[in-house]
């Protein structure tokens, strides 16, 4: 018998709605802005304002941590940048990203353990990328998400799903993305050369954060998933 009392669509974890209603909220006032919809002429430069006030400026790290300052003002830019995108595009991958691998590892983590995941590998890709790379600054949720997939690695690999183990696939989300990023920069620097009349097309270095995120985000799986803190200890007395 059919029940007609399940949810066409499986409800999603509070978790992943209260990592993802921020970006929705923040890109649904800025598009509405750049529309004209609100806010009148000043709202034009809302996105700007908004980026530059919570993104992730590498230079404004350098100088804040030379000087030994590290107020509430830097250190929150560690995890504000991944909740504003530069492009409505761009959030909107964001979101899809965040829910759709947010909703697996939350069916394995506990919700408090996806919302460190995605904190904390978002905090390391900033500063790996803050370290390395000169003045680009950084926004967007990319660097959580690439954490997030590097749990979803992490659940394939050590076959902790429903779909069970699948070492071979464990690592193909992030090879994939980092295969992209590759090709986009590769695109840049050529067509520059191939068509010097476009000008230079800067060279996108999100990758380093990316890269870091998810290694944050594999390597923190080992203490935040089901028992990983008890295996840890297991491990270490064997030792």
């Amino acid at each position: 018998m059919q029940d007609h009392d399940i949810a066409p669509i499986n409800p999603l974890p509070p978790v992943v709605w209260l990592l993802v209603l921020p970006m929705i909220g923040v890109e649904l006032v800025l598009s509405l802005a750049e529309a004209g919809m609100i806010g009148g002429r000043a709202a034009i430069g809302w996105r700007v304002a908004a980026l530059e006030g919570f993104g992730f400026f590498p230079d404004y790290w350098r100088q804040q941590a030379q000087a030994g300052a590290f107020d509430f003002e830097l250190l929150r830019r560690f995890v504000s940048f991944a909740f504003v995108h530069q492009t409505t595009m761009s959030a909107l991958f964001g979101v899809v990203l965040t829910l759709a691998l947010g909703k697996f590892v939350a069916e394995v983590f506990a919700g408090w353990a996806v919302a460190l995941v995605f904190v904390a590998s978002a905090a390391v890709g900033a500063l790996v990328y803050g370290s390395l790379v000169q003045s680009q600054p950084l926004f967007g949720a990319y660097p959580g998400v690439a954490g997030l997939i590097g749990a979803f690695s992490f659940v394939l690999w050590k076959g902790l799903s429903r779909m069970g183990p699948q070492p071979q696939r464990a690592f193909s989300l992030i090879g994939g993305l980092m295969a992209i990023q590759v090709v986009f920069g590769l695109v840049f620097t050529l067509l520059p050369m191939l068509f010097p009349s476009m000008g230079p097309m800067p060279l996108g270095w999100d990758w380093i954060a990316e890269l870091s995120g998810f290694i944050c985000g594999f390597g923190l799986s080992f203490l935040v998933s089901p028992n990983g803190f008890a295996r840890l200890q297991a491990r270490l007395r064997q030792r």
